[in-house]
């Protein structure tokens, strides 16, 4: 099994704008120690090794976090569900982290929504 690696975001401020996740050549920066403050799980832990080791990105490149991005890195087909490997450990705990920051800075739970 994949050693993956959920860890807390970095962010500046909030957002629930339409969401289309950072692509490499986004970034302002190559250090992907940086980059990396933009998403919840890295293949092999953090910092990543490169680029395509990061998983459910959640900030944008300005540092917004943004409430759709949360949602589809909760659940569906770019979620944390669909990462293959991944531990059900980690799988938990980047859900909790996903959850807390909904509920924090939204005040919106993810469960409820599951079904929707």
């Amino acid at each position: 099994m994949t050693a993956y690696e959920a860890t807390a975001v970095s962010y500046d401020t909030v957002t629930t704008e339409a969401w289309d996740a950072p692509e490499l050549n986004d970034f302002d920066t190559d250090d992907l120690t940086e980059i990396g403050d933009h998403f919840v799980v890295a293949k092999g832990g953090f910092p990543p090794e490169k680029f395509s080791d990061l998983e459910l990105p959640v900030v944008d490149t300005d540092g917004n976090l943004n409430l759709n991005a949360i949602r589809t890195a909760y659940s569906g087909g770019r979620s944390v569900e669909a990462i293959d490997g991944i531990s059900e450990g980690t799988r938990a705990k980047a859900k909790s982290i996903l959850q807390n920051l909904a509920e924090e800075e939204f005040s919106e739970g993810l469960d409820t929504e599951m079904g929707e």
